[in-house]
């Protein structure tokens, strides 16, 4: 069946003329199967430097991008991507929307399985406010320890969840624990779903070491850059004191938010 939409992909592609090099390569390699792919994990890890993009491998890259993943907008000048994570609810997410409504600044969301079924108010409020709800899973498992129908059916059920409880469709996926493989990467873009890393985060999601919303402030302004992805956790009580101040001096500063759909 995979080899058959190959082939159909290849006709519509030469059909409609397209000469986008890229894309047939990727729908060439994704369709082959996945037996050929490395399953070996690759944590999302780099080197902050303050007021410019991460230093992080050009192979890391490369891979990302290959499956249609983005972690920074290349062209973004003084543009910023507000990210939150949500594996569980920990009371700050509506204070965090509120901000969000207070200083009309866009975010993306990515939520599980068990945050999607319950926390429907919150997850109602996302979308009605134009927020972005993406997918981290059904199980938040790691996926590159798992076999491909795992990762297909932690992506997919999630999507069809939201679909039937809200009527909204996922485009995009955040995996676990920021780690990723090229075949977890594949099967992701073969379902339609983009992969969205990030260009900024910091410790912020142990709930036993919060130390203050300025700790938050002052941990994440001096690293804004340029088409900057910002990871934050809204189970973090720093972040959801220091939300309205960073959005505003960083305003100040020239920056304008945008939605994941501008990226």
């Amino acid at each position: 069946m995979r080899k058959l939409l190959l082939v159909l992909s290849i006709c519509i592609l030469i059909a409609t003329g397209c000469s986008d090099k890229k894309a047939l390569t990727t729908d060439v390699m994704s369709g082959t199967g996945y037996d050929s792919l490395s399953s070996v994990g690759q944590g999302w890890g780099f080197v902050r430097k303050k007021g410019e993009k991460p230093e992080l491998p050009s192979a890391q890259v490369e891979l990302l991008r290959r499956y249609n993943g983005e972690y920074l907008d290349e062209d973004g000048k003084k543009t910023l991507y507000l990210t939150f994570d949500e594996g569980y609810e920990n009371g700050f997410t509506a204070v965090i929307l509120d901000t969000l409504a207070k200083t009309k600044t866009p975010a993306a969301f990515f939520v599980t399985g068990p945050y999607l079924e319950g926390q429907g108010e919150l997850i109602k409020r996302m979308i009605d406010e134009g927020h972005i709800v993406g997918n981290h899973t059904v199980n938040h498992l790691n996926l590159p320890k798992q076999p491909p129908q795992t990762v297909e059916d932690e992506i997919t059920e999630l999507n069809s969840l939201c679909e039937s409880m809200y009527g909204y469709k996922m485009k995009y996926m955040r995996p676990p624990e920021g780690e990723f493989s090229e075949k977890s990467l594949a099967v992701t873009n073969d379902l339609g779903m983009r992969t969205v890393m990030w260009s900024f985060a910091y410790k912020d999601w142990d709930v036993n070491a919060q130390k203050g919303a300025d700790y938050a402030y002052q941990s994440v302004m001096p690293y804004l850059h340029d088409g900057a992805v910002i990871l934050l956790h809204a189970v973090s009580s720093d972040n959801a004191s220091a939300l309205e101040r960073i959005i505003t001096d960083a305003k100040k500063s020239g920056y304008t938010f945008k939605s994941l759909d501008e990226l």
